[in-house]
């Protein structure tokens, strides 16, 4: 003495089977679409703009990444956030150089105690650093 399925628990299955296919289809466009809709640099207001940019070659151990980025207002709010997106390793080291757009600002940085020539200095709104433990500083006029 068997199940034998009726006309009934056929159509409840089916109603089963497309309600699940339904939750699962909705998960992934509500999934797709919170990807392809994270905040961003780009939603930051201040008109960033990278004018140089250093990654040591350096895999295996700490890796140093220096940007210095022009700015059109010193929104330090924005700085703030600015770094925060900036891509960070693990035991790294992550520094952005603020500059005000229109004034001068390195067209290279490079690793070391300096990371522009002094010339610009005097020009650097502030300094955003994430270091090798994961603390996050602001200094503002970090030359004067």
């Amino acid at each position: 003495m068997g199940f034998k399925p009726t006309q009934e628990h056929v159509m409840s299955g089916n109603k089963l089977k497309y309600t699940l296919v339904a939750v699962f289809a909705a998960l992934m466009v509500w999934f797709v679409k919170d990807a392809f809709t994270q905040p961003g640099v780009q939603d930051l207001s201040g008109d960033f703009e990278e004018v140089a940019i250093y990654r040591n070659e350096n895999n295996t151990g700490p890796i140093q990444r220096i940007y210095a980025v022009t700015v059109s207002d010193s929104l330090w709010d924005q700085m703030q956030q600015y770094g925060d997106f900036m891509p960070h390793t693990k035991y790294g080291n992550t520094k952005v150089y603020f500059f005000l757009e229109g004034q001068p600002a390195p067209k290279e940085v490079f690793p070391g105690a300096q990371n522009f020539d002094a010339q610009f200095q005097p020009h650097c709104l502030a300094r955003y650093e994430k270091d090798a433990m994961g603390q996050v500083s602001l200094v503002k006029r970090p030359f004067r």
